[in-house]
């Protein structure tokens, strides 16, 4: 934390360990990686080779992120396309808070990325010249974005790895949550994973049992958190666990108040706690418009790239619309897309399929969008190896921060991040494992109960409307002081189940984001403060958070701040 900084503190009465029945069994693995999607797919399958590899995953091997992935992956493949503008607008986009050697690294290896996955089978769309079809998404100076089934490219990824990792002798543990890392001290006298507790889970969600699964490598790829907020484009699964599970552990997070609001997602109906549809940026690259309900363009003379402008750009200017509330419309704007016409239905077909079951069909009409919580762009303190700042524990995907995403990630940047650090871990595991630590017994439970999971709503509502694209500090506030009201109804009495282990990690999560979305006075990226509408250069830096005790510690502040 450099000298100019200072800490801030917060009471918080959250658990050090999730409640759950005492652990009956163990097993031993080399790795085990938490989480399903691309991250934790390919950092198993470059181990898997030479190492025994477990995944878990509390639902199934599909249900996270990854799946539902529109847009593709972003790599400089056109010959008329250079590493150094792929770096300059991942910077741009990130306004000031990228670490540029992690950035420059990304960009060099994201082609390799690309051509893996060709090989492991995946099929991308090919362009009128035969090659990979690409196309040109918001912040992007060049059309760099490699793309399958028109709009459904994460689907091709998650079942080309899918299957790549089966056939290769991963083994998966389903219906499984983990609960807690454990931990041991290893020769050098440092504190190092020893693996996971984890909770198998019956049909209905409740505990069948516990156990421990030892290991000498734990991969975090959990995902993001979307499932904090109503409004979300996340599927149900993405609640924070990773997060949640890394702050029980006493490690440092960073950034958490960056959370990405993708600024189109079809909206449908009035305070829909529903995952949303994705109405993928690749449409307004192919040229839909956005309007206002007035029919006033909503992006003209407001960015230079306009309906291209990155994400935290757009969402913010239709937030801002919206709260204008021209024709009396206040909860949402229109995307125009009826000028791709025909073509619409062969390039966007998911897209196609939701949007006329929601009575709406995009060659003809326009459609009804709103911004809503998408991608994380902080979270576990690690680097582009994914190593963390505890021995044998690793970070990948959107549960990481890597320097990578900055204030605002560039769009399609993910999933090529999560495809290079996945596979640089799985890499470097399969040359060297940590040694196996024995467990260290003398873990403290601060005897806080779990969350119900009836609360889930409070929480979620809370921040959709406290902590979502536009921030004001009394909302925050108040978002802090409901949150706190929430926690205090955890209980000893709340019976150990998925939903409920679940509700209790999103209040976790939401607190942290609450917490570091107040102390950051100035608009950044996709923080939006009204009260502080422009960047400071005073906080051209990060802010960590952590818990220590009975408070959550924040740390980088500035002392003019």
């Amino acid at each position: 934390m450099p000298n100019n900084a200072r800490e801030q503190r917060r009471a918080v009465q959250l658990p050090s360990q999730l409640a759950a029945p005492k652990a009956s069994w163990t097993r031993e693995v080399d790795v085990v990686v938490l989480g399903s999607g691309a991250a934790g797919l390919a950092a198993a399958l470059a181990a898997r080779p030479v190492r025994e590899v477990l995944i878990v995953t509390k639902d199934t091997l599909d249900a996270g992120s990854t799946a539902w992935a529109q847009g593709g992956l972003a790599a400089v493949l056109d010959p008329g396309d250079t590493f150094a503008e792929h770096v300059r607008d991942t910077l741009d986009a990130g306004a000031g808070l990228c670490d540029e050697a992690a950035v420059t690294s990304l960009v060099r290896d994201a082609p390799t990325a690309i051509s893996y996955l060709e090989k492991l089978g995946a099929a991308f769309d090919p362009g009128a010249d035969g090659l990979r079809a690409l196309t040109r998404e918001g912040g992007h100076s060049r059309s760099r974005i490699v793309h399958a089934g028109g709009d459904q490219s994460g689907a091709e990824i998650q079942r080309t790895l899918d299957e790549s990792a089966i056939n290769a002798g991963v083994e998966v543990l389903d219906h499984a949550f983990a609960l807690d890392l454990v931990f041991g001290v290893s020769a050098g006298a440092r504190r190092q994973v020893a693996g996971v507790r984890i909770a198998l889970l019956n049909e209905d969600g409740t505990v069948a049992s516990v156990g421990i699964v030892l290991a000498r490598a734990v991969v975090i790829a959990t995902g993001g958190y979307g499932q904090v907020f109503a409004s979300t484009s996340n599927p149900a699964a993405v609640t924070g666990d990773g997060h949640a599970l890394a702050l029980r552990a006493g490690m440092t997070l960073s950034d958490l108040e960056f959370v990405q609001f993708h600024p189109t997602v079809l909206w449908q109906e009035v305070g829909s706690t529903k995952q949303q549809t994705l109405i993928s940026e690749a449409v307004r690259g192919e040229g839909a418009i956005l309007f206002d309900a007035a029919g006033e363009r909503i992006m003209q003379g407001v960015h230079p790239q306009e309906d291209l402008a990155p994400r935290d750009v757009v969402a913010a200017a239709i937030s801002r619309r919206m709260a204008q509330a021209p024709a009396g419309v206040d909860d949402h704007v229109f995307l125009d897309a009826t000028s791709i016409g025909e073509h619409f239905a062969e390039r966007f077909p998911f897209i196609t399929k939701s949007c006329l079951a929601a009575g709406i069909d995009p060659r003809t009409d326009r459609i009804p969008v709103a911004p809503a919580a998408h991608y994380t762009c902080g979270g576990i303190v690690s680097n582009l190896d994914g190593t963390t700042e505890v021995d044998g524990l690793f970070a990948v995907g959107e549960v990481a921060y890597t320097g990578v995403h900055g204030a605002n990630r560039l769009a399609s940047n993910s999933l090529t991040e999560s495809l290079v650090v996945g596979t640089r871990v799985g890499r470097n595991l399969a040359w060297q494992l940590p040694k196996r630590v024995a467990v260290d017994e003398s873990v403290h439970d601060n005897g806080v109960g779990l969350i119900d999971d009836s609360s889930r709503a409070t929480v979620r509502t809370t921040m959709s409307k406290h902590v979502g694209v536009l921030r004001k500090p009394e909302g925050l506030q108040t978002a802090i002081d409901t949150l706190a009201e929430v926690a205090g109804q955890s209980s000893s009495d709340v019976v150990a189940t998925r939903r409920n282990f679940e509700a209790t990690n999103i209040l976790m999560v939401a607190t942290a984001v609450a917490a570091t979305a107040l102390a950051r006075t100035e608009s950044r990226g996709c923080h939006r403060r009204t009260d502080t509408p422009d960047q400071r250069d005073v906080w051209k830096r990060h802010l960590s958070v952590s818990i220590d005790g009975a408070s959550l510690l924040i740390a980088g502040i500035p002392s003019e701040g």
